[in-house]
């Protein structure tokens, strides 16, 4: 008998067909870079990169920061600090209620956390930023949070890595956003002027205000593969510049092949890359 026929028979006597089982949520999950549908526990295994096209999935801060150190951070930087309103800014909402959802939905009081850690058995400071608050924007607190860190590294003469993942300065607190970038700056350049080894590590995206400020200051720029990088948007340079723009300008790739960054490393072998680059400069440090 044809499959469909008995089919439509059974559901005519009342014969009950088997339900399918609904599977939860975040099971399965989309690939951004090739759309293939990748089981999740496959990408935790792989750090969330895509094993069929190698794809950098966007991670957050703890989540960086358990891949990329030994235990995870020793003792957390200016863990109490968060933002206030001195604007009083508002847009479709006001900015204290844009920190509110971003608190509740993040877990995290800024687009940043910051402590000291151990990478691949290397003594560090470490400053991850997290996309998921505010777009990773960098206010009053996210530069305070950098330039304390690069002041750990200073006082205890160890070294110091930034992780970048921001869309710039957070312009819900204006001319004080724009002032992080004067601040971390300046602290990069202390760390270099006092031998202090400083690492730069950027992922997609990385741009405007932190791109232009502390981000691209470090003695070694690393940068994940794919990862968007630049000051500001294709549109933007094309209308000040009036020209036509080379294809995957804003790359990291294209940023490696044109000086402007020092290595791409996979994310798979960030902490070992690190801590190579850790032992490497801090014996070179010591030496001078």
């Amino acid at each position: 008998m044809d499959p469909k026929s008995w089919l439509r028979k059974a559901i005519g006597r009342g014969v009950k067909t088997p339900k399918r089982k609904a599977l939860p949520d975040g099971v399965w999950i989309k690939c951004d870079g090739c759309a293939a549908i990748v089981y999740r526990n496959e990408l935790v295994r792989n750090l969330w990169v895509c094993p069929r096209c190698d794809h950098h999935m966007k991670v957050g801060a703890a989540e960086y920061v358990a891949l990329l150190t030994d235990e995870g951070l020793d003792l957390e930087i200016a863990a109490d600090l968060v933002s206030v309103d001195p604007l009083k800014f508002k847009d479709s909402k006001s900015y204290k209620d844009r920190i509110k959802a971003a608190t509740e939905k993040s877990g995290l009081r800024d687009a940043i956390v910051a402590g000291r850690a151990s990478i691949d058995v290397s003594e560090c400071a470490l400053a991850v930023m997290d996309f998921g608050f505010i777009g990773g924007s960098m206010g009053s607190v996210v530069g305070e949070k950098v330039a304390r860190t690069m002041r750990e590294g200073l006082d205890r003469g160890i070294p110091v890595i930034t992780v970048a993942r921001s869309g710039g300065a957070r312009m819900q607190e204006g001319i004080l956003s724009l002032m992080q970038m004067a601040k971390t700056a300046a602290m990069a350049a202390r760390l270099r002027e006092a031998r202090i080894p400083y690492i730069s590590i950027l992922t997609d995206p990385t741009t405007a205000g932190v791109m232009a400020s502390y981000a691209s200051l470090g003695d070694v720029i690393i940068s994940e593969p794919g990862a968007l990088l630049g000051f500001a948007g294709p549109r933007v340079i094309r209308d000040t510049i009036k020209q036509e723009l080379p294809e995957g300008f804003q790359s990291s790739e294209f940023f490696l092949e044109h000086g402007m960054i020092d290595m791409i490393v996979p994310r798979t072998e960030m902490r070992t890359t690190v801590g190579r680059l850790l032992r490497h400069l801090t014996l070179e440090s010591a030496k001078k």
